[in-house]
Parts: structure tokens; sequence; C-alpha cells
């Protein structure tokens, strides 16, 4: 390597990786095992009391899932990462790591269904409360804050509808009020969008999606900005005060900018258990050395289908923030100037009805709940993934009853649209 910075695809494929030195294997092994012979006693001491950085257990950190995670916070811009089992536990993570029993977090309605239902029910079992706010109203976000709020939640894309997200200026509010400011960017990828360079402090992955990209594995990731005082306000005990499982080690006045990411892993993955196989983090780093490619192929793809869908007679709405014409187009040349994602939903004249015949009638797209694979999918959104809403809910995640979802894949764009257009009709 040079002086001169690496560009994205380069990180992508070397970002964390080298020659296993064992067997000088080029690509990284899956290291199947479940925990590491120590050099002595006193190595294994260290690692136990953190005083040294090296394996112990699977279950907490594995050499495969090490390269994946240096690998993802190079592309993101953070100073360290965690990888774990999927992107609900990403986040499950995340707020043990800054929530106690009582406290409050502001999100934004326009989520992926899975979180909305996570963060309305589940969450409830840990005393956290969350208060809903909207990503096109600021007032909403400040207004919804309280003593009580330890973080704001957004996504840089949101899914179902595209909808881009004003990162910068949640960012600000976030900072006003001294709270972690946290990015789910599964939809965007670090190709299309870095939160951290615009104000966020921590950024959630589900893996599973564009990341790994070939719908072959489960997996989600924590970055760690490296940008937040922890110990400023006293609102972050697990982070600032003495620990106890630790004889009393502060994790911020210990490790500063990776504190976060460290806490997370030492005590939230520990503890509650969520790790990643050494195998899906294999698959996932393989499928992220053509990230770039992918991305791109992505974009380009729904670019094209989003158009020839608003010139469809049949059609009555779509909602793509690559559309000139669209709300959110100023914020995707902004926050992803490459392109506005893969994801995104539209409507027929027919309402229900119709959108169902057509996710029943697809023969090349995949009717299936997931985004992000090379393969172009389709779904009705209200009758899956977020039909654990009610119908105000539905309407204000983009989801509502004569909503179809998109995730357009990597295939010929014109085998795309051919597809639609015999089962539109």
């Amino acid at each position: 390597m040079t002086d001169q910075p690496p560009g994205f695809d380069t990180l992508a494929i070397h970002a964390g990786a080298a020659p296993d030195p064992s067997t000088g294997a080029r690509v990284t092994p899956i290291y199947q095992t479940t925990a590491y012979v120590f050099n002595d006693v006193k190595h294994a001491a260290d690692l136990f009391a953190l005083r040294a950085f090296g394996n112990i257990y699977t279950r907490i950190m594995n050499p495969t899932q090490g390269v994946l995670e240096a690998k993802i916070a190079a592309l993101e811009g953070g100073t360290a990462a965690l990888a774990l089992a999927s992107g609900h536990a990403a986040q499950m993570v995340v707020f043990h790591t800054i929530m106690q029993p009582g406290d409050e977090f502001v999100a934004v309605r326009q989520l992926y269904g899975g979180s909305i239902n996570q963060f309305n029910h589940s969450f409830k079992s840990f005393g956290w409360h969350v208060v809903w706010a909207d990503a096109e109203d600021m007032n909403s976000i400040e207004k919804a804050l309280s003593p009580k709020t330890k973080a704001i939640f957004i996504e840089s894309i949101a899914n179902p509808g595209g909808l881009v997200t004003d990162i910068a200026a949640v960012a600000k509010i976030a900072k006003r009020a001294g709270v972690p400011l946290i990015v789910d960017n599964t939809l965007a990828t670090p190709y299309l969008c870095k939160p951290i360079e615009h104000g966020a402090n921590i950024v959630v992955h589900s893996l599973t999606k564009f990341m790994g990209g070939h719908g072959n594995s489960m997996g989600g990731a924590i970055v760690d900005g490296g940008n937040f005082d922890w110990a400023k306000s006293g609102k972050y005990p697990l982070l600032s005060e003495p620990n106890d499982s630790y004889h009393g080690m502060k994790f911020y006045e210990t490790f500063g900018g990776m504190a976060f990411a460290i806490t997370c892993r030492v005590l939230g993955l520990r503890d509650l258990g969520p790790a990643i196989s050494p195998q899906n983090a294999f698959y996932i780093l393989t499928g992220m050395e053509t990230l770039g490619l992918r991305m791109q192929r992505h974009c380009d793809n729904a670019l094209k289908v989003a158009e020839w869908l608003s010139q469809n007679p049949k059609v009555a709405w779509v909602t793509y923030a690559g559309l000139p014409g669209d709300a959110h187009h100023a914020l995707h040349k902004k926050y992803a100037p490459k392109g506005a994602g893969a994801v995104f939903t539209f409507g027929l004249k027919g309402g229900y009805e119709a959108g169902v015949k057509v996710v029943s009638s697809v023969k090349l797209l995949s009717h299936l709940a997931n985004v992000g694979d090379t393969r172009s999918l389709i779904i009705h959104p209200a009758s899956t993934t977020h039909s654990q809403l009610t119908p105000d809910q539905l309407k204000k995640a983009g989801a509502g009853p004569d909503v179809v979802r998109l995730s357009i894949g990597i295939e010929d764009v014109a085998d795309i649209i051919a597809d639609l257009d015999q089962a539109i009709g």
C-alpha cells in the first residue's frame, strides 16, 4: 500500500484482512473453534482482565469475526465495530449498553417494521420505553425529548419507503440534548452514506441485507463513531462508572474512543450471548468484497425500474428518492449522491387487491421477507413485515394497505421490468 488513502473498493477487499500467518491462505479462513489456547497463566489473566486484547471464547470474539469487524469499521469510518448474530441483536446490545429500567429513547416512525415491534413490545421487558417522532418533522423530535431520553434512533434510508433522513439535522438535536444519535445504515451501506461523517455517534447494520448481499447468512453490526463523551452527563454509568465485573474498571476512561464497542462486546455480547457464527462471518466477508460493485448496480437498476413504474398508467404512485420529483430527492443528493438505494415502494390504482395480484403473479422476482439480495424481491408489507402495526402506524411507517415494496437486484434490468409488466397486466 502507498501513503495515498485507500479507496472504498480497496478497503472492501483488504481492510482488516491479511494472509493467514500459519498457512499463507489469502482468503480469511473460517476459524471453526469455540476456544483458544493461552500462552501461559499470565496471558490468560491479562485477556480476562482486558489488560490485553486477544481471543478467549467464540461467544465473545473469533478471528473470522475480527476481520469482519475491522472491515466494517474501516468502511464506516468508525473507531471499532462489533459483529453479532443479527441486526436485531445489534440493536438489543446497543440499548443494553446505554439504557437502564425506566429510561426513554426517541425513535422516528419511519423504520423497518421489525424494529418498530422490537421497540414497542420486546424492549418493555427491560423497562426501556420508546417515544415516537417523525423523521420529516424535526420539531417532533425536539418535543419527544425528556430528561429520561438516552438516545435518538433513525434510519439513513428508511425501510420500506426509501425515505432519506436528514441525518445532520437530527445530529444537531441529539448534540444539544447531550444524547447519542444511533443510525441504522442497513439500506444505504457505507457505499452510499457514512452517517458518522454527518454527526452520528453509533451506526448499526443488519449485515444479512446488502452488506452480505447474497441472502445466505445472518449477521448484525455495531459501529462506534468514537465521537461521544460518555462521561460528561453521568447518564451512561455502564461506560463511565466503575464496573464490578472488571474490578472497578471505567470503560470510557480506559478505552476512550473505542469504549462503546468494547463495552458492547465484554458486557452485552458476553452476557446476552447473540454471537455471530464464524461461518456466517465468512460468508458476509466474501459478500462485502463486491459491495461497491453490487450497490451501484442495485441503485442503477432501481432508478430505471422506478422511472418505468412512474410512467405506467396502472400505477398510482411511486416513492423513490432517486426520482427528481420525489420529496426526498434533495436529501438523497446530499447524503447518498451515488444512488438512492434499491428498496422503494409503489401502489397500483387498483389498491390492495391489485397489489396482491402483482405479488402473486411475478415470476422472476421472489416473494419473500428480505431485502438486499442479488435477486429482485417483492412483498406486501402491511400483511407481512409490518403486520404487527396498527392501521395508523402502518400509514406513518409508509406501509399502508396498498403499498408494495421492491428490493431491486442486480439482474438485467430489462428482465426485471418485463416481469413487473406481465404481473401488473
